[in-house]
């Protein structure tokens, strides 16, 4: 073993890895158990690329056949309902731990300078991620997914100017059609997966590069900050919570299979209250209560989605808007801005499922992700 580790050391340089993951520190505070949402997403990104690989093996990706292939996949191959289930579950908790991710690293101002870049692949990587989960929606074929997908690119087609276009390109042409099951297939397995893989490339290289920030405020003993080396007590921390999420992804693909509905048939009426998955809930709600019309060519329905993809941007510029956390630390006005967003997406999503639970535990861990970051006292040193 251990010529066999001089013989691998000697080209792929481990020992200098070592050396260097030794160096590495990781600031300790109390609001350090925040840190853990990113690796838990990058965790749960390794899960949908293993279990994907695997339901490739069986999926078709044509309208005659992908009902059938799923189908085959859940009721014949051995195992097969259960790693259908693992990349469906762990796709809604990879949205549920990038979107906290993002709402952390927002309340604690890690996006300061130098860190403008690492903040801006994080975004695009949250976009990319429901892209991920728009696109896969349909490829089971079913009846829920053909309507659904049809209801969201109905929405895309609402854009001003570029509406037609817009919809033309997602859908393959006018209708949902097996070309637009290809075409999401395509974006799904290939296209996303490589983008994602260079910007989680870019975004680990900064982080690596500049480290963990430290929220403002963060009280300081003897003169310097407290810290933790990364290798190996940081990275044992982080393994004991992918275990600690793999026993949940997988207590709740065995205990919770998901479902496959019925084939999707273009004659067939909709499902009534139907709806889009929850990442998309509040988006959705807000949509329906805008009247039908139009104001100077415009219709309704397209204020609230240019008001969203404006939202989107601004969240990728927020590093250069927010100059208060670039100087002092500290912005309060933009802290006030994301709990006030994080009321209205949980709200919306509330309402969407008519149930007050989800809102009020978000609603909880964000005013206190606020608090905290607004109520931390400043930095103090003994002389």
């Amino acid at each position: 073993m251990e010529r066999l580790y001089a013989w691998i050391d000697d080209r792929l340089h481990l020992s200098r890895l070592a050396a260097v993951a030794s160096k590495k520190k990781v600031p300790v505070h109390r609001l350090m158990p925040f840190y853990y949402f990113g690796g838990m997403t990058l965790f749960f990104f390794f899960v949908q690329v293993a279990t994907g690989i695997l339901l490739m093996l069986y999926y078709r990706p044509s309208a005659d056949e992908a009902f059938e292939s799923v189908e085959f996949l859940m009721t014949t191959v051995p195992f097969g309902w259960l790693m259908r289930s693992l990349h469906s579950w762990s796709a809604n908790l990879m949205v549920f731990s990038c979107f906290a991710h993002l709402a952390t690293v927002f309340f604690m101002k890690a996006y300061r300078p130098p860190r403008e870049l690492t903040w801006i692949t994080g975004v695009l990587l949250l976009f990319l991620t429901l892209a991920f989960g728009f696109s896969g929606y349909l490829l089971p074929w079913n009846q829920l997914a053909f309507f659904a997908t049809k209801v969201g690119t109905d929405i895309a087609g609402a854009v001003p100017f570029i509406g037609e276009w817009l919809l033309r390109f997602l859908r393959g042409g006018d209708r949902v059609t097996g070309g637009t099951l290809s075409r999401f297939y395509g974006w799904h397995v290939a296209i996303l997966p490589a983008l994602t893989t260079l910007l989680l490339a870019g975004h680990l290289l900064w982080v690596q590069l500049l480290g963990m920030s430290r929220p403002p405020g963060e009280k300081q003993r003897s003169g310097r900050p407290r810290e933790m080396p990364f290798f190996p007590h940081f990275a044992l921390r982080e393994l004991f919570g992918w275990t600690l999420a793999l026993g949940v992804l997988a207590a709740l693909a065995a205990l919770f299979p998901w479902e496959l509905g019925d084939k999707a048939d273009p004659f067939a009426p909709a499902y009534r209250d139907i709806r889009p998955e929850w990442y998309f809930v509040f988006m959705f709600e807000t949509l329906k209560l805008v009247p039908g019309g139009e104001i100077a060519g415009i219709e309704y329905e397209a204020i609230p989605i240019l008001l969203f993809a404006a939202a989107g941007l601004l969240l990728v510029l927020v590093p250069f808007i927010d100059r208060g956390a670039s100087r002092e630390g500290r912005s309060p006005g933009f802290t006030l801005a994301g709990v006030l967003a994080l009321v209205y997406v949980t709200g919306f999503t509330a309402w969407g499922y008519r149930s007050l639970v989800p809102f009020w535990i978000v609603l909880g861990t964000a005013g206190l992700i606020a608090a905290l970051s607004l109520l931390t006292p400043g930095e103090e040193t003994q002389p």
